[in-house]
Formats: structure tokens, sequence, C-alpha cells
């Protein structure tokens, strides 16, 4: 063997883990630091502790979370659709036929199922609001999701 090419033995080379517990073993390094040893590892100790050194764990919890609230965004947003509260005017109604719901105070979908509760007679009475315009109106609220009451579908002659 060719003399001074090989790196220095250290027989006695201590090993220190993040958990405190050290040792010695023969190594070509003085001191040696690692995170898991053997009085830790959750292996040997049968502890449920998860080692991540590489931030793994992290990061799918972070994508976990992010698809959590993608999810509660898209429910809020199906909520809001259908949503008593939404203006008649988002419907897409005629300017007249917005006019004549909101005379008679009707202004939201809320008001409007409660009116088509009664029938389609109790619309049909409104002055300027006829078969055309309640037409369009059930067909805006079955777009946007809104289940009409069964005397709703009544067709009064």
């Amino acid at each position: 063997m060719k003399k001074d090419i090989h790196p220095t033995y250290y027989p006695d080379a201590q090993v220190i883990c993040a958990c405190g517990n050290t040792w010695k073993t023969g190594s070509t390094r003085k001191e040696m630091r690692t995170d898991v040893c053997y009085k830790c590892h959750p292996f040997f100790t049968g502890e449920q502790r998860i080692v991540d050194t590489e931030g793994q764990v992290d990061r799918f919890y972070k994508k976990l979370q992010a698809r959590q609230e993608f999810i509660s965004d898209q429910e809020a947003k199906a909520a809001a659709r259908v949503s008593p509260e939404r203006p008649v005017v988002d419907f897409g109604l005629s300017k007249r036929a917005v006019d004549v719901l909101a005379q008679a105070e009707i202004t939201t979908a809320g008001d409007v199922l409660a009116a088509l509760e009664k029938g389609e007679q109790s619309l049909l009475d409104l002055d300027g609001f006829g078969r055309k315009s309640l037409s369009d109106l059930k067909k805006a609220l079955r777009k946007f999701g809104y289940e009409l009451p069964e005397a709703a579908d009544e067709l009064a002659v």
C-alpha cells in the first residue's frame, strides 16, 4: 500500500443524535451528527412518530389543506347560487318584468318561490306580468338550481 493516501481513521469517533443519545464508533471523521438513532427511531421504539427530514409530510398537509379549502369554496359558491336572497335582477328577465315584480315587492328569489307556492296565478295576476315572463322566470330559477314548488308546475288556463 502507498503511504499517506488514506484518510485518518479514528477508532473512538463520537456519534451524536438529535435526541441526545451519544455513542462511539470507528470512522474517518472525529464527530458525526444524525437525526435518528436506535433509541428514537419509530421502528425500534414502536412509537408512532413521523420522521420527516425533507418536509414531505408538511407539503402533503399543505396540499391536503388547499384541497379542503377548494372544496369548501365550491360548496359556498353552490350555496350562494341557490340563496333565497339572490335578487330577481340576476335572472335575466326583461326590465318590464323586473319592474312589475318590484312594484309587487317581489325582489328576491325567496319572494318569487313564496309567490309560486301559492300557484302561478298569483304572479299572472300582477298587471304587466304575463305567461312569457313567468316562463322565463321559471327557466331562470331552474337554471340556477332552485327547486320549484309543486304548485308552480300547474298550468292555469
